[in-house]
């Protein structure tokens, strides 16, 4: 940026007291500069055409509209489909959640010192969260087979992913007060912990369990495409054979149920805070 102060000088001017100051020119000129060549770059790579985009983005509304109104008589047969996915949602949260906890707290400098321990196990939770859940969802059905038992193992590696990053920075924003003062009363670590920092954490915990728990409702509905079971064999099948109304059904079943369990989360979660 020393290249732009020397384009750009900076405005020299004198306070009250006859002390003379820089003032250094903005750099939004330069960001919006940048953004609009990464933009342009973007347009070209993509083969983004608005010309297409105008033409056929009715497209969307034309089959949209053929989803509605839904067809009822389907819905028998969309409820084993949304209990699956409810049912591989909420273990796989509930596994990955758990398993997130041991490497939270090692990846806590304020409870752990080695620079090296800390550097690994930050890094394997990067590379974990850096998979794509339709991926892992891909990977696991090439290990296990077809079905909702993949889909639950590709929910409990993303949660293990997301709710381990929010639960270490939790961890280092704590008041380590009360464990220093533990440990100097002859208290190991494990006992300064769960007495000192765990009672700190635990509703934001729970609460960030609660918000990941309420988007893998939504991601293991799409999870079905590369066949790890739930609503999205039957989305994947409908919409091939271009049964719309059908597929509104499902979309109308699914919608309701994530905001049944919003509203309960969203609840629980004022009670936590």
């Amino acid at each position: 940026m020393k290249l732009y102060d020397k384009i750009l000088k900076p405005k020299e001017m004198t306070i009250a007291n006859g002390k003379k100051v820089l003032e250094y020119r903005s750099r939004t000129p330069l960001i919006l500069i940048l953004i609009l060549i990464a933009t342009a770059i973007s347009v070209k790579i993509t083969g983004f055409d608005l010309s297409v985009l105008m033409k056929r983005g009715n497209e969307f509304f034309v089959i949209l509209s053929k989803m509605f109104p839904p067809k009822t008589s389907y819905m028998p047969s969309v409820w084993k489909p949304l209990f699956d996915t409810i049912k591989m949602s909420l273990l796989g949260s509930v596994i990955g959640a758990v398993l997130a906890i041991p490497f939270a707290i090692i990846a806590s400098s304020n409870i752990v010192k080695n620079r090296f321990i800390l550097w690994v196990v930050r890094l394997f939770l990067s590379i974990v969260r850096t998979v794509p859940t339709l991926v892992s969802a891909l990977i696991a059905t090439y290990i296990f087979g077809l079905g909702t038992f993949a889909g639950m193992i590709a929910i409990a590696i993303f949660t293990f992913a997301y709710i381990g990053k929010q639960l270490f920075e939790q961890i280092e924003t704590v008041d380590m007060g009360a464990y220093e003062a533990m440990e100097a009363m002859g208290a190991n670590k494990l006992s300064a912990f769960t007495t000192a920092i765990v009672p700190q954490v635990l509703p934001a915990y729970l609460s960030t369990s609660l918000f990941c728990f309420e988007g893998n409702v939504r991601y293991a509905a799409i999870l079905g495409y590369v066949g790890a079971g739930g609503l999205g064999l039957i989305l994947n099948e409908k919409i091939g054979w271009r049964q719309y109304d059908n597929v509104g059904m499902i979309l109308v079943m699914l919608f309701v149920t994530v905001i049944i369990i919003e509203v309960i989360s969203h609840y629980l979660r004022k009670k936590l805070t």
